[in-house]
């Protein structure tokens, strides 16, 4: 059997895990590391190099877009001091989910997805309304998901530490660190 080709945003290698886990039975994944919000680049590498060890532990393909952090901090300008979860948010999911999508049409997946609703301070609802609004706008399905549903953060965090991962303790951009 044919599966669907799925690429699946990936903004770090610890939530990935229990997506990779409850995907790879039904899709033909591809990782996406696309993250220009990550800040300081150190920590985006940092975070680039775990995903690409977990990729290889598990044979799959990743593919590596573009660190452009000043589309990002052009993106999100005047949004400095909103709280992770507020107005800075949608913009960063946003440009993460439109350029998975972009990559995705352009790989001939047939769907595109994101591990960021793995993260309980995450507002899934959201993520998928996005995700959603992007599938309609460049014509490529997007896989709905809550993955923090069914202890899906409880079993990542498992899963890191199964695997040895690194776990960040901020969401990756620049004003979550400093709060």
């Amino acid at each position: 059997m044919n599966k669907p080709k799925l690429l699946l945003h990936i903004c770090c290698a610890p939530d990935a895990t229990v997506v990779f886990e409850r995907l790879i039975p039904n899709y033909n994944l591809t990782g996406y590391f696309y993250n220009p919000n990550i800040h300081p680049r150190e920590e985006y590498e940092k975070r680039l190099k775990e995903m690409q060890a977990l990729a290889s532990k598990l044979s799959l393909p990743l593919l590596v877009g573009k660190y452009d952090d000043h589309r990002w901090f052009n993106l999100t300008r005047g949004y400095e001091n909103e709280e992770e979860g507020g107005k800075r948010c949608p913009i960063c999911f946003t440009l993460r989910l439109r350029e998975t999508a972009r990559s995705a049409k352009e790989g001939g997946m047939d769907f595109f997805a994101t591990v960021l609703t793995v993260s309980p301070h995450k507002d899934a609802a959201l993520i998928n309304t996005i995700g959603r609004s992007i599938s309609e706008e460049l014509s490529i399905p997007f896989l709905e998901a809550d993955f923090k549903k069914k202890d899906g953060f409880k079993r990542s965090v498992e899963l890191s530490q199964k695997f040895g991962l690194y776990r960040q303790n901020y969401c990756g951009c620049e004003y979550s660190r400093r709060k």
